[in-house]
């Protein structure tokens, strides 16, 4: 008989929601995780006093949002930042043009209006768009239709247009826009406010485990099924059990660091090798005093200044200290996880002297990413690579011969990429192995139960 009724490979959202519902329901569950933590890419530092979180930070969206209904049952508290938008609720912006100049309102106002049309010549595209057609293609296509047409977007314009195009593929998918599916950028509609966490994201999977059989430092090698059942074999044991959920990132996944014996169908490793995961890296900078403005809620390079460090926001609010967050993403992000923290802070504190002066001060702290050297995570979410769709997110779930299953935000189809997508993908598992739908009011209420 085997020693669990079911394993759950991975401690992040989409493991330990998985394993509480199991749990919950009176299977014998096991975690088996291969870092020192809890939490995956929900990782929150707080060595300085306050929290700093390295990885996943935002719910993207709170409408209709089933992690944001979790968030409030636990009564985690939340700050609203929303940055899927360009005016984020009304709060200034301040927006620098290609001589490193500082924009007018008006100027700004302009900016965005012709983003807008610009997004719109690009949703025609993609409606478009052939087979094999990357996100490259269409806004090519766009932005050379805006150029020809009769009321012709100044070609500056275009340029920085196009460079923004770039940098939003980077920061939203952590790929190069010419490694993206036409139809990639599809994926990331926000509904709604967008919220981060002052006490630290990672607080959810932390409460969500309380009191759950999670072994850490375990490192799962191989994964064996037979007709008795599944056999999990890592680097301190072997564990067996009648069903398993793998939820480890899929850089993991592709990379082939987990052996599956028999080898995965070809309906589960076809969209595995199809699906692509990018590289997502933040760097924090703490500043003794604030250069920029009271207020302005992010900073932004157009054009030539902001060619590799484009953007920053003021997130000053979590720490009560000024510091600014910016990213290193996609070709540039791999570029910068090869360097020293020191050098990459001063590359882009270089690029903050070239918009604000030389009196921009050296930080008193910085924490910086390196996801796609992590080798537990190997990059920071998924994306739809050229050739992909996003039905093959929901095909990698499985489950494969009914026994093994896949969850984590690569295999949640409507919401990738997301802290809301791999609870959803939990959700899913757990329910699939029960054969029942779950109550997640009663499985809020029970978190708070065990922790009263």
């Amino acid at each position: 008989m085997p020693e669990f009724d079911t394993i759950v490979i991975g401690a992040g959202m989409s493991g330990a929601t998985a394993a509480r519902l199991l749990s919950d329901a009176g299977q014998r569950v096991t975690v088996l995780e291969a870092r020192d933590r809890i939490g995956g890419r929900m990782h929150t530092d707080r060595d300085a006093g306050f929290s700093v979180d390295l990885g996943a930070s935002w719910i993207h969206g709170i409408e209709d949002s089933r992690l944001w209904e979790l968030v409030q049952a636990l009564g985690a508290p939340s700050i609203e930042f929303t940055v899927g938008s360009f005016q984020a609720g009304g709060r200034p912006i301040a927006d620098f043009d290609g001589a490193a100049r500082r924009m007018s309102a008006t100027e700004s106002a302009q900016w965005v209006a012709d983003v807008d049309a610009a997004d719109h010549a690009v949703k025609e595209q993609i409606s478009r768009a052939r087979p094999g057609d990357t996100y490259l293609d269409v806004t090519e296509r766009a932005l050379d239709a805006l150029e020809r047409h009769r009321d012709a977007m100044d070609p500056e314009r275009v340029d920085e247009i196009r460079e923004f195009f770039r940098h939003r593929v980077e920061e939203q998918c952590g790929a190069w826009i010419g490694d993206l599916d036409a139809h990639g950028l599809d994926e990331d509609a926000i509904d709604g406010d967008e919220v981060v966490f002052p006490r630290g994201y990672d607080e959810l999977p932390r409460r969500v485990t309380a009191g759950l059989d999670v072994r850490l430092e375990h490192v799962v090698r191989r994964i064996v099924r037979s007709t008795e059942g599944l056999r999990v074999e890592t680097d301190r044991g072997v564990f067996t059990a009648a069903q398993a959920v793998v939820t480890v990132p899929l850089g993991v996944l592709k990379a082939g660091t987990i052996a599956f014996e028999p080898a995965l169908p070809a309906e589960v490793a076809d969209p595995l090798a199809r699906l692509g995961m990018g590289v997502f890296n933040k760097i924090f900078l703490q500043f003794s005093e604030r250069f920029w403005d009271e207020g302005v809620y992010a900073i932004r390079a157009l054009g030539e200044p902001g060619e590799h460090w484009h953007s920053w926001y003021d997130v000053s609010a979590i720490s009560g200290r000024p510091t600014l967050l910016t990213f290193a993403a996609g070709p540039f992000g791999q570029r910068m996880q090869t360097l020293t923290d020191d050098a990459i802070s001063a590359d882009a504190v270089a690029a903050l002297r070239r918009l604000y002066g030389e009196s921009v001060p050296q930080p008193v702290a910085q924490w910086i990413t390196r996801w796609g050297q992590d080798p537990f995570s190997l990059g920071s979410y998924s994306h739809l690579a050229t050739g992909s769709s996003h039905g093959d997110h929901d095909a990698l779930a499985g489950p494969v011969d009914g026994v093994l299953h896949f969850a984590g935000e690569a295999t949640w189809g409507a919401e990738p990429a997301t802290v809301g997508g791999a609870y959803a993908s939990g959700v899913r598992a757990a329910e699939r192995i029960l054969g029942r739908r779950v109550d997640l009011e009663a499985f809020a209420a029970g978190i708070l139960l065990s922790e009263a």
